[in-house]
């Protein structure tokens, strides 16, 4: 493996984590078994690296007004210390990336998806004028996840009260012995939290994470709970050729702001329809759904599968499938191509799974 590495490479090591290539990193699959690493998120607390995501700074007097101009959501509903789901887009409405943006007394921080760390810092630097700047923070800050119902308990902090920090809140205390920055956010549908920890003492926060009961998890427990949670993967469910309302993610588009980029184009296709839609499939008998399957009605090809997987938690196969609009309302039973032929799934209501995650179904927004 020749990818790029996190500073807890050698740590995943150490405890034998199965590594795989993900958007050019060498990262953990797997520690033990994905239905383990699973249960532990569900059931008590799992401990994810997730250093490979892009951590960015806005700073000065026009920073929020910057940022304003160039994500979907209001940023004008948020207060210090609270964090909001985002989008960028293109003009034409397609979706750069989605991402996290907290406000801090210091400036506003994004948390970017790991493939589009380059892409985003780009389109930022694009779009940069006089009176903000841009800052990486993606080396000298690591971000560790602590996922799960029993999070809170084991994270040994000093210097806030957990119980004051709501969903997509965010405080500042010591975590371990060590200056943080803890957020109330996941990617899991549990309860849990981010913690961005100075590089230099990362690994040592995360032995004591674990020493206090929490289980390292691997992107594969990762990606079957927000598949679950029915939050969406960003190349897979969505790309530069999916606009938020293809996507389930009209709610983040506020269009009544004034000017972003992409504004136009989005208040045009809310007024049209989208020409398509992200539903969810709960399949039938034996049937795994797989990224790239088709779905069917009847004798027709109504869309294809973007991420899908068998839960263990829930005991059988899900999916996210994108297809035509208005093709297959909530019940409707479909087709769908498996790996050990055709099988059956129902249009169901997403989420799948609702965890202890202590947030509204849409979090500030």
């Amino acid at each position: 493996m020749a990818g790029k590495r996190t500073p807890l490479y050698q740590n995943h090591v150490t405890a034998g984590a199965r590594l795989v290539d993900f958007a050019g990193w060498d990262m953990p699959q797997q520690y033990t078994s994905v239905k383990n690493e699973q249960e532990a998120v569900r059931t008590a607390a799992g401990l994810f690296d997730v250093s490979h995501m892009g951590r960015y700074e806005i700073r000065g007097p026009a920073a929020g007004e910057f940022l304003q101009g160039l994500v979907t959501n209001d940023l004008g509903r948020l207060r210090l210390d609270q964090a909001q789901y985002n989008l960028l887009c293109l003009p034409d409405g397609g979706i750069v990336d989605d991402l996290v943006v907290y406000r801090r007394a210091g400036g506003w921080w994004l948390v970017v998806n790991a493939a589009n760390r380059e892409k985003d810092m780009a389109w930022l630097r694009q779009h940069e004028r006089p009176g903000r700047e841009i800052v990486d923070h993606s080396s000298d800050v690591s971000l560790l996840a602590l996922q799960g119902p029993r999070a809170a308990e084991m994270l040994p902090v000093e210097g806030v009260d957990l119980a004051a920090v709501p969903s997509f809140g965010v405080g500042s205390g010591r975590v371990a012995g060590v200056p943080s920055i803890i957020a109330r956010t996941g990617y899991t549908g549990e309860d849990g939290f981010e913690l961005f920890v100075p590089t230099s003492h990362v690994a040592s926060v995360w032995d004591v994470l674990v020493e206090a009961g929490a289980t390292p998890c691997g992107l594969a427990a990762r990606d079957v709970c927000r598949l679950e949670a029915g939050l969406r993967l960003y190349g897979s469910d969505m790309d530069q050729d999916t606009n938020p309302y293809e996507a389930g993610l009209g709610w983040t588009v506020k269009l009544g702001k004034g000017e972003f980029v992409g504004r136009q184009a989005l208040e045009r296709i809310k007024a049209e329809g989208p020409r398509r839609q992200l539903v969810g499939l709960g399949a039938s008998d034996r049937t795994i759904p797989r990224h790239g399957s088709a779905v069917s009605l009847g004798a027709s090809v109504i869309g294809t599968v973007t991420s899908g997987t068998y839960s263990f938690w829930l005991r059988r196969g899900i999916a996210m499938a994108m297809i035509d609009a208005g093709s297959a309302s909530v019940g409707t039973t479909l087709s769908v191509e498996a790996r050990n032929g055709t099988g059956r799934a129902e249009v169901v209501t997403m989420p799948f799974y609702r965890g202890s995650a202590r947030r509204a179904v849409r979090p500030i927004g």
